[in-house]
């Protein structure tokens, strides 16, 4: 029996360690983000992320599925108040859905891990257009907060083919 052809030869695993890495801090209010992969051109997604006591993000529709399993902590979206996310809980989103996030303040706050495909669009109370957060987007907002704060941005995994001719 022969072994298959290797495609991507790699000579050391793609991985990413939070415990090894800070996260980047208040590049989005409440939040401090680990990214561990990001592909704008494919629209995926993958953060670890905490949230602050008392976040509450704005009211988004997503364009595709979410996977998120909740580490430490305690959240819940506003539409479903009932129906709160603690330690353990893994959720599934379907692609169409629209929700808000919210952290309780009494708690001590969200530690999550979340698969995204697509997008996030976002509003305010108001249910006005906000922005479209991304791969690309979510990319761009890290590499300026660390700009900003004057560190090193954080260290994450991104495909690296790009686009172009398979032939070339």
């Amino acid at each position: 029996m022969s072994l298959p052809d290797c495609l991507n030869h790699q000579d050391a695993l793609l991985t990413i360690n939070t415990n090894m890495q800070p996260p980047l801090n208040e590049a989005i209010p409440g939040l401090s983000i680990n990214p561990l992969f990001l592909d704008g051109e494919n629209g995926l997604w993958v953060l670890r992320v905490k949230f602050a006591p008392g976040t509450t993000l704005p009211m988004h529709f997503h364009t595709g599925t979410v996977h998120f399993y909740t580490l430490a902590g305690c959240w819940h979206y506003l539409e479903y108040p009932e129906q709160k996310q603690t330690a353990g809980s893994y959720l599934y989103e379907p692609g169409g859905s629209i929700h808000t996030f919210h952290c309780p303040e009494d708690g001590g706050g969200a530690d999550g891990f979340m698969v995204v495909a697509g997008a996030n669009i976002n509003f305010d109370d108001g249910g006005n257009f906000l922005n479209i957060m991304d791969a690309a987007w979510i990319e761009k907002t890290l590499h300026d907060a660390s700009a900003a704060q004057g560190i090193k941005p954080p260290r994450y995994i991104k495909p690296m083919r790009g686009a172009g001719y398979s032939n070339d």
